[in-house]
């Protein structure tokens, strides 16, 4: 059963994303997130906006400040988990506030958990520009697999 005073799922989620790093694999590294909180319930990723993300308009493409609120959101749902359970996304929901521009500096995006049940867990984010400024907010519902019991 999830709960926040676990710390299998933390311990998990420190060592696939130290790993990710080390050998580029995962949506983090192809995008270029960087961890800078992970605390029970609660993950802080990075992000600098490049051209690479550039929408047709020249500025962050709405699919990759989801991918990072999705990353951030369901990561803190990873926090809670015990040894040997899982999740998956189901729902995802984002607000997009303002236009972030390409040279606007580095976005920070965090995700908390809401509610840990069994089965269903939920999580709010929000992404912050370089000045503090909200860009974008959201919330996402994940389902919880437990774990897998030796029958």
């Amino acid at each position: 059963m999830p709960n926040e005073t676990s710390t299998a799922g933390l311990e998990q989620l420190k060592e696939l994303i130290n790993m990710g790093a080390a050998q580029g694999i995962g949506v983090g590294a192809l995008l270029g997130m960087t961890a800078e909180t992970l605390e029970p319930g609660r993950v802080v990723f990075g992000l600098e906006p490049s051209e690479r993300f550039a929408n047709p308009l020249g500025t962050v493409h709405g699919g990759i400040l989801s991918t990072l609120l999705d990353s951030a959101m369901s990561c803190a749902v990873h926090t809670s988990l015990p040894e040997g359970a899982g999740y998956t996304t189901l729902e995802l929901k984002v607000n997009f506030v303002r236009a972030v521009p390409l040279d606007g500096g580095r976005l920070l995006c965090e995700g908390k958990i809401v509610h840990a049940g069994r089965r269903v867990a939920t999580a709010e984010g929000r992404i912050t520009d370089a000045n503090g400024k909200l860009v974008a907010h959201g919330t996402a519902t994940c389902m919880v697999f437990p774990p897998a019991t030796g029958q």
